[in-house]
């Protein structure tokens, strides 16, 4: 894995990594915005410690653990990635209100034309922030953007430390039954008798 330097990381600051996304996806996560590795790299989630790819792995999401740099192969799955606010910042806590409101603003944008079913933010003080909802929690919201049902996640940065990737699974679990998508894990999908 490429080691940076403090000054190759602080010069991915405010870079904006492409989104990953397609028309009519089942479900589009959105990151709350790229940290300075991920800029860094190219690549969402892409921070050491990020539990992302490891906890859609064993929610069923995937096959297998993919690698950010992976992060294409997520279209043959249904599924994309965005966020919230799309430059790069070493904290979340760096940006404003009122880029967190202008996000949310782009986001309903992004998605009334995509058209995922399901949106999953990651992150319930980005969602809050976002889109006005001080009192949302984990889960499913009662807002919609047109068609797309909205979900709320745990942020799976390493530093939310009170959520497991045990716990975090079974919320995306339960985000991808919802959202009508197979358990692609092996051990579950495989014919015992063959």
């Amino acid at each position: 894995m490429t080691r940076f330097t403090p000054q190759e990381l602080e010069a991915a600051r405010d870079r904006v990594i492409p989104d990953v996304v397609a028309g009519g996806l089942s479900v589009l996560f959105c990151g709350i915005n790229p940290g300075l590795m991920s800029a860094a790299r190219g690549h969402h989630f892409a921070r050491p410690g990020n539990r992302f790819w490891p906890v859609l792995a064993r929610s069923g999401f995937t096959p297998r653990l993919l690698k950010p740099s992976e992060q294409e192969e997520l279209l043959a799955y249904g599924l994309g990635i965005t966020n919230v606010v799309a430059r790069a910042t070493a904290r979340a806590d760096e940006l404003s209100a009122e880029e967190f409101r202008e996000g949310g603003r782009l986001l309903t944008e992004r998605v009334e034309r995509l058209r995922p079913r399901l949106l999953a933010v990651v992150g319930i003080t980005a969602y809050r922030t976002a889109f006005g909802e001080k009192r949302a929690v984990v889960g499913e919201q009662e807002r919609t953007i047109g068609e797309t049902r909205i979900w709320v996640l745990p942020n799976p940065s390493g530093l939310n430390a009170h959520w497991t990737v045990g716990a975090m699974a079974e919320e995306f679990a339960r985000l991808r039954e919802a959202a009508g998508v197979p358990d692609r894990r092996p051990d579950v999908t495989a014919d015992p008798h063959p």
